[in-house]
């Protein structure tokens, strides 16, 4: 599919720009890339879905990044269901509630090891941002499956009081 234009080149200029802009605290030469980079995204989209229209038959192969494209472009600063990264859609931003690093954006993992050997029998990768200690009741259900033992003993950090 050949595209009259795609800002490829431009994009990523700007892309690199506007990251320096946050860092300095120049928000709105920031806001102004970001709705620069929107609109250009809004530009590309359309003129795929025009030629989406003629050949049908490529549509299957553009339709995940048409949705990550629309969501990209409408999502604003208070939006719920924000899309992080294109590469892993499934990445959350997780607060860490350190002032040396707030945010963290990933996936929320529950690990259980046993005490003397540290060897690992259970293991979780748990969606959504759900409190450390609604995890715990989880994590052990796992561990009782995997190991066919029940749990007499559990250590964890503060985090989970």
């Amino acid at each position: 599919m050949s595209l009259k234009q795609t800002f490829e080149r431009k994009g990523k200029e700007l892309l690199s720009q506007i990251s320096g802009y946050g860092r300095t605290k120049q928000f709105k030469r920031l806001a102004k890339g970001t709705k620069t980079l929107k609109t250009w995204l809004g530009r590309v989209s359309r003129s795929i879905e025009r030629q989406l229209a003629t050949k049908p038959e490529l549509e299957p192969l553009f339709k995940t990044k048409l949705a990550q494209a629309k969501q990209l472009q409408s999502q604003h600063k208070r939006s719920k269901d924000k899309l992080y990264s294109l590469r892993a859609p499934e990445v959350e931003c997780i607060g860490k509630g350190k002032t040396h690093k707030a945010y963290e954006f990933g996936v929320k993992v529950s690990i259980a090891t046993t005490i003397k050997e540290q060897f690992v029998v259970a293991s979780l990768a748990i969606p959504g941002n759900p409190y450390d200690g609604h995890t715990l009741k989880r994590t052990l259900e796992a561990v009782t499956t995997h190991t066919g033992r029940p749990v007499h003993q559990c250590f964890t950090d503060r985090g989970y009081i």
